[in-house]
């Protein structure tokens, strides 16, 4: 049964839009773990992913090792996998980077999603075990990325227009310091031409009585240690990625681009082996 969320005629959302926007819904689950997959959607996909991690956690059950439980925390503004003790963030999962969620028609503990990496752009499949609830967190995430793609739309304009300033801001910035790096230039031409005119014109210029010219007058451009403003130059190689402003731009299209990919729901079957059941 396959049903994307934006046309869920089937069933209703379960939480008031207020409860994800300005707040989180928990859940508590196993984790059974993450896994890299080749395509961000897909029941193939997502069932090899399951039998997977599965078979991993049953050697280690076979060890002696318990899956390990977590809590989920589903708002507006992602899906975050914590440690339910320590509360200490294990995930971050944004919205507009997952791409599939299921949850398991045979073995209803069993659910999964897709989100995109944000550092190695990977995509990983996300495998949990719930006792009572693995549909509904299913359900839950659907209706959080519906509310997340509905406030995105609605304050796109705003974020539109809040690029546009930035970008002018930064061209502005840009032609300061190239007219700055200039105005630099032709003073540091005076200043040498002048040096070379007193050097000429000075009677310290004749020889010592051993012969020897006295050394030349230091150059002034050493002493400057800053710009026609008052400020210390610009050095694109001596800063750091804190100095420069955040990439707005780069950050609008990730999010559309996700949005716009949007998130499949889907119930379906992963078990196949009877090795799955045992886990």
């Amino acid at each position: 049964m396959n049903r994307a969320f934006s046309r869920k005629k089937d069933k209703t959302w379960m939480h008031t839009p207020e409860a994800l926007s300005k707040h989180y819904i928990p859940y508590n689950a196993k984790f059974l773990g993450s896994t890299e997959v080749e395509q961000p959607k897909g029941t193939e996909v997502v069932r090899d992913a399951v039998r997977k991690l599965k078979f991993a956690r049953h050697i280690k059950k076979s060890e002696g090792q318990k899956t390990p439980k977590v809590e989920l925390q589903i708002s507006i503004y992602g899906v975050k996998i914590l440690d339910p003790k320590t509360k200490e963030v294990q995930h971050n999962c944004q919205l507009h980077r997952i791409s599939f969620c299921a949850d398991d028609k045979t073995d209803k503990r069993i659910f999964t999603f897709i989100c995109k990496d944000s550092e190695s752009n990977k995509h990983l499949c996300y495998v949990f075990d719930s006792e009572k609830c693995a549909e509904e967190i299913t359900l839950t995430i659907g209706q959080a990325f519906d509310l997340a793609y509905r406030k995105f739309l609605e304050s796109g304009g705003k974020d539109v227009e809040t690029r546009k300033q930035i970008a002018g801001l930064q061209k502005r910035i840009q032609e300061l310091e190239t007219e700055n790096i200039e105005l630099k230039n032709k003073v540091q031409d005076l200043e040498n031409q002048l040096r070379i005119n007193q050097i000429h014109t000075s009677p310290s210029s004749t020889p010592t009585r051993n012969g020897t010219q006295p050394p030349p007058v230091p150059s002034r451009s050493a002493e400057i240690k800053r710009d026609l403003f008052g400020a210390e130059p610009f050095d694109p190689f001596s800063c750091g990625a804190g100095d420069f402003p955040p990439d707005i731009q780069s950050k609008l299209d990730e999010m559309q681009e996700g949005f716009k990919m949007g998130l499949t729901l889907e119930g379906t079957v992963f078990c196949l082996d009877p090795l799955d059941s045992r886990c």
